[in-house]
This record gives C-alpha cells, sequence and structure tokens, in this order.
C-alpha cells in the first residue's frame, strides 16, 4: 500500500471518506480573479488582502509538495428551520476546534511515515473551495459553495500541506448545469449570473458589527447566518448525514428562545454559546440579532433596559423608528 493510500484508510478509520490530492502549487490562474474582485470592491474584512498570500500555498510551506483536502459533514437532519433559527453549520461545537483535533490526528500520522506536515481550517488565506475541487472532493456551485455527491454541500473543509509527494486524485465531472434555484431563493440577491457579491450575503450581514437599515428586515427570523441557498439546492435533497459527533446540534441552538437571548449574561453565553461556531462574534452580536427578529414579531421588548449595552440598545431604537413603535 502506497502512501497516499495509507493516508486516506487512515482518515476512514476517524469517520472521514473525503478525502483529496492536489499539487501544492502557486495558483497563476486565479491572480486575476482576485485583482478583478479587489477591483470591483467584492471583497470582504474577512479576506485576506494580500492577492500572494492567496494564491501561493509556498509561503506556508517552502518545501510543499502536496495539498491533502478534507471535507468533514456537519449536517445531522434536514427537518425544516424553526421560525427562528441559526443556521446548521452553528448548531453544534465550533469547527475549528473539531476540525483541529482531526487534522493533528493525520499530521501526526504523516509525521510518523517521515513527511511533515501543516493543518489548516479557516486559519489560512488560501482558495480552500478551489483546492478542494482540485483535489476531487466536489465542485463550486453557483451560489460559491463546494458541493459534493455524499453530503451536497453541507460540509466543512481542512487542508494539509505536506512535503510527501503524492498522486493527484481526479476531479469530478459534475456541475449545476442549467439549475438557478439558489438565485431566485437568495434573500438579497447576492447570488445571480453574473457574480456572487459576498458583501451582501445575508449570512455575512448577520455578523457584521454594524447593519444598515435597509437590511434590517431581511433576517427574517436568522440570528446567525441564512441557509437559504442551500436549503433550495437539489444537491442537499438526498444527502447522507455526519456521524462526527462534535457536530451534533446542542438542544439550545434548535429550540430559540429569542427572549433568553436578549437577556443572556456572560456566564450564558459562555456556557451555551461561545462554545459554537458563532460564538467568536461576541454576546452582543447574538443579542442584537434576536432583537431584531423580536421586535417586528412582538412589538417593542419591554426589558431592553436590563440590557446592559449601548450597542444593542441603539438597535433596539433604530428598530422601534423603522417599524414605527
Amino acid at each position: 500500500m502506497d502512501k497516499k493510500e495509507e493516508i486516506i484508510k487512515f482518515c476512514n478509520s476517524l469517520g472521514l471518506d473525503l478525502v483529496g490530492f492536489t499539487k501544492c502549487r502557486v495558483f497563476w490562474e486565479l491572480e486575476s480573479f482576485f485583482e478583478y474582485r479587489k477591483n470591483i470592491n467584492l471583497e470582504n474584512e474577512f479576506e485576506e488582502k494580500d492577492i500572494n498570500k492567496r494564491i501561493n500555498p509556498n509561503l506556508l510551506m517552502n518545501q510543499g509538495k502536496t495539498i491533502i483536502s478534507i471535507a468533514f459533514p456537519y449536517i445531522y437532519n434536514l427537518l425544516p428551520n424553526g421560525e427562528f433559527y441559526f443556521s446548521r453549520y452553528t448548531r453544534g461545537e465550533d469547527y475549528h476546534r473539531v476540525i483541529k483535533s482531526y487534522l493533528d490526528k493525520i499530521s501526526d500520522f504523516i509525521k510518523d511515515m517521515g513527511g511533515t506536515a501543516l493543518a489548516y481550517t479557516d486559519s489560512n488565506p488560501l482558495p480552500e473551495r478551489y483546492i478542494a475541487k482540485l483535489s476531487g472532493i466536489g465542485f463550486i456551485g453557483k451560489n460559491n459553495m463546494i458541493i459534493t455527491e455524499k453530503y451536497g454541500s453541507f460540509v466543512f473543509l481542512g487542508e494539509i500541506i505536506t512535503d510527501l509527494e503524492l498522486e493527484e486524485s481526479r476531479q469530478l465531472n459534475i456541475s449545476c448545469g442549467h439549475c438557478n434555484k439558489c438565485f431566485s431563493k437568495c434573500p438579497t440577491a447576492s447570488i445571480n449570473e453574473e457574480q456572487c457579491n459576498p458583501n451582501i450575503c445575508l449570512s455575512y450581514i448577520t455578523q457584521k458589527k454594524h447593519i444598515e437599515d435597509k437590511w434590517l428586515k431581511k433576517l427574517n427570523g436568522r440570528i446567525f447566518g441564512c441557509d437559504s441557498c442551500q436549503m433550495e439546492c437539489p444537491f442537499n435533497k438526498n444527502i447522507k448525514f455526519s456521524n462526527l459527533e462534535g457536530f451534533k446540534p446542542f438542544e439550545h441552538m434548535e429550540n430559540i428562545s429569542l427572549e433568553k437571548i436578549i437577556m443572556m449574561d456572560n456566564k450564558d453565553f459562555n456556557e451555551k454559546y461561545k462554545i459554537t461556531s458563532c460564538g467568536w462574534r461576541g454576546k452582543n452580536v447574538l443579542k442584537r440579532n434576536a432583537l431584531i427578529n423580536y421586535i417586528p414579531k412582538y412589538g417593542a421588548f419591554h426589558g431592553i433596559d436590563k440590557v446592559n449595552s449601548p450597542y444593542v440598545k441603539d438597535y433596539n431604537n433604530r428598530l422601534l423608528k423603522l417599524f414605527n413603535l
């Protein structure tokens, strides 16, 4: 058994069955695309501004020969979202922690084979979805997400750069074809035939520190994230569910109390939300988003005086004016 097969077999033993390989090289073919996005202001605050860092994995490991791309399925069911909801990717334990634990084990396995390994998930500037596409994990859909055959788009991605020279995987010959269902389902028209604009993606908007008035009515039940394009995608209709225990949803992330979120203190936040994938944005963003959903449905929130946050209270005043309350 060669080293590539040994790595795949080890990943399979961990419950990971989507593992692909591509050459570690400079992705010159993406340079003009990133420059175009920069020139028309499609970059957002979470993106690396240095294009060279985005296309050159050798800046992370000079002796890198292969990038291993691994998909981590996270969805446990396809039940409809409730009236108020967190995006499905946030409902279990913070994926950064979960994925790191797997990547550390795989990296140690590679080191035991005599190789060098550096592991990343959301902690590097590289084009993860493009690397996953090159590695045969899936294809990039019209909604700009990586879409796999087994799990649809409900996967996280992790990468390991290694100095082992391993055979590249074959890319999938699949695409969205003529399907445009996600376009009409997107609540802000951030995805269309021409381009994807992440700056008006509702998932991004729920994470911003400042939300303009024109978007406040668009949240429409969303507390963090969106999911609209994913729930409409035909590739997500008959999928295999995750068996990774870390992504099992917490009860409080599926049965939502807006009042409890708006009134939560540091103890509640640390115990319930900081451990999830939306906790990094802080307590007040979640309180704000819950309030944005509460006022259109129930009217003025009468406990606002007890909320110890001028930031949240400012949104309360804006919402009262917006809805003439």
